[in-house]
């Protein structure tokens, strides 16, 4: 009997340790990671008007993309390589761009920044009351043959850590980041709106948790 009971605790201590193994993986947003521990370096300043995060989002209907700005940045090297960087988003320049002027365009935009007719409602960014994201560099690692990109990042004053993967060129003159595509769940953020997770009465009308991003960013001395 005292074998049975001995071996049904170490199974249950398998499983609960295999549960929580499982639970979270290396692409899921977590609390957010403490900064580089040096910024020392030369300072690249980012080019806002070559700079892009491209952005898509889905739902049973459809699927719609566009693009986001930034409002400053700055990537700090040092011996050749990007050790820190900071990145102010304006979240006023979310764009539509697979929708034409007159089409849709400009409510789609009203409604992603929460300035259209239901203003006072809790749409997506809200972007009145939170005009601007943050996206802060905390370390750069070599993974399996890739350069992964960790860093945390504030939408909506919620802070979380993220990580993918890019290509990272760094040259006298410029620093370029590209990075692969970046799924996230919005609702980490507390974009709520319309999500099929929190609300059980949507039926069909309800908007994918999952939203895909691309950054490109161009800095320069």
């Amino acid at each position: 009997m005292k074998k049975i009971v001995l071996s049904l605790l170490v199974v249950t201590a398998l499983l609960s340790v295999s549960c929580k193994k499982s639970s979270t993986s290396e692409s899921d947003s977590k609390e957010p990671t403490e900064a580089a521990a040096s910024a020392e370096g030369t300072k690249y300043v980012a080019n806002t008007t070559e700079s892009v995060i491209n952005w898509s989002g889905s739902k049973p209907a459809g699927k719609h993309s566009g693009t986001i700005n930034l409002k400053d940045g700055e990537i700090t090297v040092k011996d050749n390589k990007v050790v820190s960087g900071k990145f102010t988003i304006n979240m006023n320049t979310i764009t539509v761009t697979d929708l034409k002027a007159d089409d849709g365009k400009e409510d789609l935009e009203a409604h992603l920044k929460g300035t259209g007719d239901k203003e006072g409602q809790d749409h997506f960014f809200n972007v009145k009351k939170y005009p601007t994201g943050f996206f802060a560099i905390t370390s750069i690692e070599e993974k399996d043959g890739k350069t992964i990109v960790f860093g945390n990042l504030s939408l909506k004053n919620v802070t979380k850590s993220v990580n993918f993967p890019a290509n990272i060129t760094v040259t006298d003159k410029e620093v370029t980041i590209d990075s692969d595509t970046l799924v996230l769940n919005r609702t980490y953020w507390n974009i709520n709106y319309a999500s099929k997770s929190l609300f059980d009465n949507l039926k069909d009308k309800f908007i994918n948790d999952e939203i895909e991003i691309k950054v490109s960013v161009k800095a320069t001395k």
